[in-house]
C-alpha cells in the first residue's frame, strides 16, 4: 500500500512538471483602491480578462497617430493597460482642461453635505449682489444648481468671467450653453466655507483620494493639472459614486444627481459631467439638439468627464471600468472644448479590444 501511495505521489508531481502551460490567474471582482501613501497599484493582465489580444497594437497605434501621451484603462480599480507615449512619463503632469469641471462639481456635493451650500439658493447670497451685469431680477434667478447644470442664462460667448461678461441673454432654467460661468461656483465655495477653494478642494477631496497636482487659476480659464494616475484615481472615486474604499467622499445621492440629466433641456449633461446613451445632446458652442447618443460606439451607462484637446475620463459602471486618455488635441485644427469625433473613433478601437 505504501509502494502504491509513493508510485502515485511520483506520478502526480511528474505530470505537474511536464506541464508548462502558463494559466493566467482568474481576475479579482472585488474592488480595489490603491493606498494613497504609495504609488503601488495592483493590475490585472489583459489576457485574464479574455480581452482581444490581436487588437491592442492597432488600439495603440491609433493613440499614437492622435496625438495622445497616456492611456490608461482600470478594471474593479486594477490597471489593464497603462501606455505612455512621445516622451510623456507617469510622472508627467498635464492639464485637465474642462474634465476638472467634474471636480469641481464632487467639491460643490461635498459642500452641499457639510450643510455650507445649498442648490437651491440663489448665488448672491454667497457673492453679493450684481455679481453679474444682468438686471437684479433676473441675477436673482440664478441659483447654485445653474452653476451646475449650464442653466445660467448668461451669454455664453464671453468665456471671460468677469462682471461685465456676465451679461444676460434668458431667464436661468429656460437655456443650456456651455460657459466658464461655472467657475463662480469656487467662489461659491470659497465664501461658504470661509477658504481658498484650493484648501478647501485639497482637503476635502484631493488628499482624501491620494492625487497629485495643482489648480491653476488663469485670466479665463481654470484648470487642473496632474498626472494620468491620480485622473484615474478620481475616475475610479467616480465609479465608486463617492466612496474611496470604506470613506463617503461625497454622499451617493448627490454623485447619482451628478451623472444623471440634470435638466430637460440637454439630457446628456448632469452636473458638469457629460452622459452617454440619452435620447439627444447639446454641445459646446452650439444650440443645436443632436438626435441619439453622444457617443454612439461606447456603453449606454457611460458617463463621462471630457476636457478641450480630447482630455477623458470615462466611466462605465457595468464593465467596472476606467478609461483615461492625456494628450495633445488627436485634431489639432479642431480642438474641441468638450465632445469630439474623436471619442467614437476611440471607442471603436476599445471595443475590438474589450468585446
Amino acid at each position: 500500500m505504501k509502494n502504491f501511495i509513493l508510485i502515485l505521489c511520483i506520478v502526480l508531481v511528474s505530470s505537474c512538471s511536464n506541464n508548462n502551460e502558463v494559466v493566467d490567474p482568474i481576475p479579482s471582482t472585488e474592488m480595489y483602491f490603491p493606498l494613497n501613501t504609495s504609488s503601488n497599484w495592483e493590475t490585472t493582465s489583459s489576457a485574464s480578462l479574455n480581452w482581444n489580444q490581436s487588437a491592442i497594437q492597432p488600439l495603440k497605434d491609433f493613440l499614437i497617430q492622435k496625438n495622445t501621451k497616456s492611456f490608461l484603462i482600470l478594471v474593479n480599480g486594477r490597471i489593464v493597460m497603462e501606455e505612455y507615449f512621445n516622451g510623456h512619463t507617469a510622472t508627467d503632469t498635464w492639464e485637465w482642461n474642462s474634465a476638472g469641471k467634474t471636480l469641481v462639481a464632487t467639491t460643490t456635493g461635498i459642500a452641499v453635505q457639510e450643510g455650507i451650500v445649498n442648490l437651491n439658493t440663489k448665488v448672491s447670497n454667497y457673492l453679493g449682489t450684481e455679481w453679474t451685469s444682468m438686471p437684479l431680477p433676473k441675477e436673482d434667478l440664478i441659483q447654485v444648481r445653474n452653476l451646475l447644470t449650464m442653466t445660467a442664462g448668461n451669454d455664453d460667448s464671453k468665456q471671460f468671467m468677469i462682471k461685465s461678461n456676465i451679461t444676460y441673454i434668458a431667464d436661468a432654467n429656460t437655456r443650456w450653453a456651455y460657459s466658464n460661468v461655472f467657475q463662480k461656483l469656487t467662489d461659491v465655495i470659497a465664501k461658504a466655507s470661509n477658504k481658498p477653494f484650493e484648501t478647501y478642494f485639497n482637503e476635502k477631496l484631493k488628499n482624501k483620494i491620494g492625487m497629485d497636482g495643482f489648480w491653476n487659476f488663469g485670466t479665463i480659464f481654470t484648470i487642473y493639472h496632474s498626472t494620468t494616475k491620480s485622473m484615474a484615481r478620481f475616475g475610479l472615486l467616480a465609479l465608486n459614486k463617492g466612496k474611496w474604499n470604506n470613506e463617503t467622499i461625497v454622499n451617493e445621492s448627490f454623485f447619482n444627481e451628478s451623472v444623471n440629466t440634470s435638466q430637460n433641456i440637454n439630457p446628456s449633461y448632469g452636473y458638469l459631467w457629460w452622459l452617454n446613451g440619452k435620447s439627444s445632446a447639446m454641445i459646446p458652442g452650439e444650440q443645436t439638439v443632436f438626435q441619439g447618443s453622444l457617443v454612439p460606439n461606447a456603453p449606454a451607462d457611460m458617463y463621462a468627464a471630457m476636457g478641450a484637446s480630447d482630455q477623458r475620463i470615462y466611466v462605465i459602471p457595468s464593465k467596472k471600468m476606467v478609461i483615461v486618455r492625456m494628450g495633445n488635441a488627436s485634431d489639432p485644427s479642431n480642438p474641441n472644448f468638450a465632445v469630439s469625433g474623436f471619442d467614437n473613433a476611440l471607442w471603436s478601437k476599445i471595443n475590438a479590444v474589450i468585446k
